[in-house]
């Protein structure tokens, strides 16, 4: 029974160690079941941020290549408005369009896509300006145009027959292509000075005859300038006694500046589309600003040490002094007005006259368009003036300076100790090599233009 009563507490003991074991072992397992539960819960957050996350990045990138996409179309329109416009350009420098009219050009493309151009005049140059639009892009450009400088054979001198001979004295130097009466040239003398170059011309030389004619729309632009005013309203017009400071971009409508009496230009500023006009005299100050405008008046006088860039028109003198520089692309244009009776030719005593005094830059061009005949000059270049461009007279030049360019001309003179020698040039230097092949000048019947100076 002892044996018995052993053997079943042994029994109970095992049962119950092992029973504890068994405790121990579920205890770890619920633990481990528990942590699982947790690892698969923590998962599955995880798992909804990262989808979030993708989702967001994937919005991000299809917005990214929709704006991308949208933009570079939108460049493509800038870009293609900016083309157009040049298109219109060129197509206003190709084609004869009307003058003072708005043409649509063709662009073979969709109809959102427009192309507008308009030609006109400022001063002796045409202005032409493209409009382009391409849905809600609009751009436009606004050039200054004038005659092209041919490629080869370029005139440095049109002397008109007149059956006279070219005379050349003292340093003279004319080099270039020249067209001369069927005299020809020939050496002379004045004071005692002879020739002293080693050929009377430095290129080849042609028999002259009419002298080349400007454009008939310039020439009528030249002789309605003065005429520009009585088309302005009221509100277009400035008071310098006001505001000494004005900048009219091209794209405005013309400001204008008039009076009936003398106009000082003395310590102003006045920069673009501007018209100044009297119908006395301009006087131009070097304290004076003047940058692509126009100024009109019978007599206009630019006084010494003048810089600038303007036009000038007048019908009696415009006289340049000493040491200016007025760059390109200015103009000088003195068209000699019409007598309109005997006692009015018997009145006028003075000669129309374009005088540049010594020291003097010029570049651009010079015109006298007259009507007198006589043995004086109406157009002087003193010693030490240079002109830039072209001089074109159709009456006399006397040309005591240098020019880098072309002269026309129907004859020279040479006022020398007390005697005029007709279509002698005494110390005058004409050399075309020495303009730059990109200038634009005067346009002449049937040349080619281009462009002279992009406008603002």
């Amino acid at each position: 029974m002892r044996f018995i009563k052993k053997i079943n507490h042994f029994a109970v003991s095992y049962l119950v160690i092992d029973n504890r074991k068994v405790l121990k072992k579920a205890k770890q397992t619920l633990k481990y079941l528990n942590l699982d539960y947790r690892v698969k819960a923590g998962a599955l957050q995880l798992t909804t941020f990262i989808v979030v996350v993708i989702a967001l990045l994937l919005s991000t990138f299809i917005i990214l290549l929709h704006t991308h996409k949208t933009f570079k179309a939108q460049t493509g329109f800038v870009i293609e408005t900016i083309n157009n416009t040049d298109k219109g350009i060129n197509h206003a420098l190709q084609h004869k369009l009307q003058l003072n009219d708005t043409v649509l050009v063709n662009l073979q493309d969709e109809a959102y896509k427009t192309l507008k151009v308009h030609r006109g005049f400022w001063g002796v140059f045409e202005k032409v300006i493209a409009v382009s639009n391409i849905k809600n892009k609009t751009f436009k450009k606004i050039a200054l145009t004038g005659a092209s400088q041919p490629n080869v054979n370029r005139t440095a001198l049109y002397l008109e027959e007149q059956n006279r001979p070219l005379v050349v004295v003292g340093n003279t130097r004319i080099q270039g292509g020249v067209y001369l009466p069927k005299q020809g040239v020939r050496t002379g003398n004045i004071s005692g000075h002879s020739y002293y170059g080693n050929r009377l011309i430095y290129g080849n030389a042609k028999t002259s005859q009419s002298l080349p004619k400007l454009q008939k729309e310039t020439l009528n632009q030249i002789a309605t300038i003065n005429k520009v005013y009585r088309n302005i309203d009221e509100n277009q017009f400035l008071d310098l006694s006001i505001k000494r400071t004005y900048l009219n971009s091209f794209y405005k409508p013309l400001q204008v500046i008039y009076s009936r009496e003398t106009i000082v230009l003395s310590e102003v500023s006045l920069t673009g589309h501007i018209l100044v006009q009297s119908e006395a005299r301009i006087i131009v100050d070097a304290t004076s600003n003047l940058k692509d405008v126009v100024i009109v008046a019978p007599i206009i006088q630019i006084k010494n040490n003048v810089e600038g860039v303007f036009q000038a028109f007048a019908t009696k003198e415009i006289t340049i002094g000493n040491n200016c520089k007025l760059n390109y692309p200015t103009a000088l244009v003195l068209k000699e007005k019409m007598q309109t009776n005997s006692h009015e030719a018997t009145n006028h005593k003075e000669t129309p006259l374009i005088k540049i005094k010594k020291g003097s830059k010029i570049k651009g061009s010079v015109i006298f368009l007259g009507t007198t005949k006589n043995y004086k000059a109406q157009i002087l270049i003193d010693e030490k003036a240079t002109i830039i461009g072209e001089v074109y007279c159709n009456r006399n030049l006397e040309l005591l300076g240098s020019i880098s360019g072309s002269v026309f001309t129907s004859g020279f003179v040479a006022n020398q100790s007390g005697s005029v020698y007709q279509n002698h040039i005494y110390n005058g230097t004409i050399i075309v090599n020495n303009l730059a092949e990109e200038y634009v000048g005067l346009p002449f019947e049937n040349s080619k233009n281009d462009v002279a100076k992009w406008l603002y």
